[in-house]
């Protein structure tokens, strides 16, 4: 079973290619009173690692809460991730931030391929990174930008019984609503949730065999 996920996981990521997205999630998905910029160019590069963690139970996902003294996104839960330096790919840069964010030896990630990119209300395109990690590492989190490292079972973050849809009013006085998923203490939500959600889309809503199906 768990070869089979991964052998689909793999088949329908795209690959480890630096290329312009053909297809964009974004926050502004699920708010029918906000227009998404259309200008790619004034965003930032931006990536994430979705760590699939190879459990006896099955895959799960490594997580982050960031600190709460952070200047954006403080007390969030979020993938390990930041801005790209120049010249960098997705996928060095999403192994970069995980190894500066947790301490996570990028020799210990097997890359499977890239999800949809996410564009945030804060400026940034998000290109979500998917790999296979092997049990057996220690974690260290950074004290700088890392409260808590985590694991969520990849079933409950891919079955949509489990993402709602939560609100927000700005301080602009705009409602900006988003997917949520709470598990345990941890409230996953925005930009985290969405990528979780557009993943999930990409993988299982094509179509595949009953089992494979969360």
């Amino acid at each position: 079973m768990t070869a089979d996920l991964r052998r689909l996981i793999s088949e329908r990521l795209d690959p480890l290619e630096d290329r312009p997205p053909a297809l964009i999630t974004s926050d502004y998905d699920l708010s029918t009173a906000s227009i998404r910029p259309e200008d790619l160019s004034q965003l930032t590069p931006a990536s994430v690692l979705i760590g699939l963690i190879e459990r006896e139970a099955g895959y799960s996902v490594l997580l982050t809460r960031r600190v709460d003294t952070m200047r954006r996104h403080a007390g969030q839960v979020a993938f390990p991730g930041g801005r790209r330096d120049p010249g960098e790919t997705p996928w060095q840069a999403a192994l970069r931030e995980a190894e500066e964010e947790v301490g996570l030896d990028p020799s210990l990630v097997s890359l499977a391929g890239l999800s949809s990119p996410y564009q945030t209300g804060t400026g940034y395109l998000i290109t979500p990174v998917v790999g296979f990690i092997a049990p057996g590492f220690d974690l260290t989190a950074n004290p700088d930008e890392v409260a808590d490292i985590f694991e969520t079972p990849f079933d409950f973050l891919m079955n949509t019984d489990n993402h709602e849809e939560h609100e927000r009013t700005l301080p602009s006085g705009e409602v900006r609503r988003f997917y949520a998923m709470t598990h345990g203490d941890f409230y996953i939500w925005g930009a985290t949730a969405g990528m979780l959600r557009a993943l999930r889309r990409r993988l299982f809503d094509a179509p595949a065999t009953a089992e494979m199906d969360p």
